[in-house]
């Protein structure tokens, strides 16, 4: 029969192809494939391959290490339980190098792309999606503004330290009055009379990691004037805030339903003083640059979730089987 079938298409191909050889009619087509009788799914379903050879072993490596810690070490259940991860597991993380993936090997971290970290995402939300929480918001969003907008001495003086997860990052942008509307923040920063620091008031609210973080990527209204107007106008900037500078607090950990290891909290800051050279980006650019963080880090939180939904589909299939 598949002999018959193999025929008829040769003969119908003949037809509508004269000039051209079966091999040729073979070679890469999809369709042509359906009358030869043969599914050729790398032609409808091309999965893309980005990686050199050094990073599939690099990421290799990480896969085989990530997956023994999280099957061996990591206790999802418990750390739910304890709302908390414990230190030697933190410790064990840092030397897996899983707080400075995307991180630049000149400042510390495992320079991985996006195909490598969406791919060692998928693996920690398999196991431990509350892990997977607390380390995306460290570096999806956390520190990712200091990547991409961050000055050279901005780069050399946090990354290497939040690379190795000595200290923790957060994302500081939604407020009490202000969900979606990101625009319509009314945390505020005012430029000092000597020009040398900001004053920072302000609160936010479900911020990751906002307990235990020492850096915080804050967003406030900045007074700029207007280039062509010359009216005074509140324009969004971007701040690296540190918890040492005074004046940062936060509240209780959220009471969650789920990923509970992961700190969710209220972050408060009364009279911070920022730094001028701690301006991220530039003066009244802070809603672009707090898109571009989210564009750029959220894609981590899909990867973490495809972990997730795979796992839960295969728990389901087991139980439904027996």
């Amino acid at each position: 029969k598949q002999w018959y079938q193999r025929r008829v298409a040769i003969t119908a191909g003949r037809a509508f192809f004269p000039n051209a050889s079966i091999r040729s009619m073979s070679a890469t087509s999809f369709a042509r494939g359906i009358f030869l009788g043969e599914l050729r799914e790398d032609e409808i379903l091309p999965y893309p391959d980005v990686l050199s050879s050094d990073q599939k072993e690099t990421l290799s490596m990480m896969i085989s290490a990530g997956k023994q810690f999280l099957e061996e070490v990591n206790d999802a259940a418990a750390n739910d339980a304890n709302e908390s991860i414990p230190d030697a597991q933190l410790q064990d993380m840092r030397d897996l190098g899983m707080y400075g993936a995307m991180v630049p090997g000149e400042y510390g971290g495992l320079e991985m792309n996006n195909t490598m970290y969406a791919n060692f995402g998928e693996l920690t939300g398999t196991y431990d999606l509350g892990l997977g929480i607390h380390t995306g918001a460290h570096q999806s969003i956390g520190y990712k503004g200091i990547l991409l907008y961050g000055t050279d001495e901005q780069k050399q003086k946090y990354l290497p330290p939040l690379a190795a997860g000595e200290i923790f990052a957060c994302f500081c942008l939604t407020e009490p009055s202000s969900g979606s509307d990101a625009s319509s923040i009314k945390s505020r920063a005012e430029l000092s009379d000597d020009g040398k620091h900001y004053v920072l008031n302000g609160s936010k609210i479900w911020i990751s990691n906002g307990g235990i973080a020492d850096i915080f990527t804050v967003f406030a209204q900045t007074p700029v004037k207007d280039q062509k107007s010359g009216e005074i106008k509140d324009k969004i900037t971007a701040f690296i805030v540190e918890r040492s500078f005074g004046g940062v607090s936060h509240g209780p950990p959220e009471k969650k339903m789920g990923i509970k290891c992961s700190n969710t909290a209220e972050v408060y800051f009364d009279n911070v003083k920022v730094p001028v050279e701690n301006v991220l980006g530039e003066v009244g650019q802070g809603f672009k640059v707090s898109m571009n963080i989210l564009n750029n880090g959220r894609f981590g939180m899909g990867a973490c979730l495809t972990g997730t939904m795979k796992m839960l589909i295969e728990e389901a299939t087991d139980h439904a089987n027996s």
